[in-house]
């Protein structure tokens, strides 16, 4: 889809919205129709705009009542400089993308440490259009390594739903996602995961079990 496109497609809060609740599980009209609060008429139109852009899919449950869910990664890039304003959009990158051979990702600039700012600023030509040149690649490189690490992300978020069958698997790799920043209180997991505090306290106990996650006083973290 055209970027600028999807930037229009994206300009409505209640489309964001509906994708913010999808990332978090599948669901049914009624459900978002719900948590938007606006008619499942308004809700169906949204999502055939997102179903053609190809950012949502809908499936057919055993009771022939249709959800959705997010389609794939995408990732939409804004520039906006007083040289350029541009969009760009692409799926995530292949996780057997080797990375650790590009000359940029590491973020060596090639600039001496010793260089003072008059100095810097009496370059000429010549030597800016070569700045130039290296920083265009390293802009490249860094938005290549970003849609890689978006895929991994994916993935492994992916692979810890699996290990919940008969669960709510992103449930739980959003708990753990959630412990990944740090420490934090119950109270403050169900704020970022958007779930009662009694839920989160009681997954938590059952993560514990498994010595995936301790509690250090009111706190929790990582095992």
């Amino acid at each position: 889809m055209d970027s600028a496109a999807l930037l229009d497609l994206l300009g409505n809060e209640n489309r964001r919205r509906i994708l913010r609740l999808l990332a978090r599980k599948p669901c049914y009209v009624t459900e978002i129709s719900e948590y938007l609060g606006v008619s499942p008429k308004a809700v169906i139109d949204h999502l055939r705009k997102l179903e053609e852009a190809g950012l949502v899919e809908s499936t057919v449950d055993d009771g022939r009542r249709k959800y959705f869910s997010i389609a794939r990664n995408l990732r939409l890039e804004v520039n906006v400089s007083p040289y350029d304003f541009g969009t760009k959009s692409a799926y995530s990158a292949s996780s057997n993308l080797d990375i650790t051979s590009w000359r940029y990702v590491s973020l060596k600039t090639d600039r001496p440490e010793d260089l003072s700012e008059a100095d810097i600023a009496d370059k000429d030509l010549t030597e800016l259009a070569a700045d130039l040149e290296c920083l265009e690649r390293l802009e490249n490189e860094l938005s290549m390594a970003q849609r890689w690490v978006q895929g991994r992300l994916t993935e492994t978020l992916d692979q810890i739903s699996a290990h919940f069958e008969g669960l709510d698997g992103r449930f739980y790799a959003d708990l753990l996602r959630g412990l990944a920043t740090g420490p934090a209180t119950p109270t403050e997991l169900s704020r970022r995961v958007e779930a009662p505090p009694d839920v989160v306290a009681d997954a938590l106990e059952g993560l514990a079990a498994h010595g995936v996650v301790e509690q250090d006083g009111d706190r929790w973290q990582l095992a």
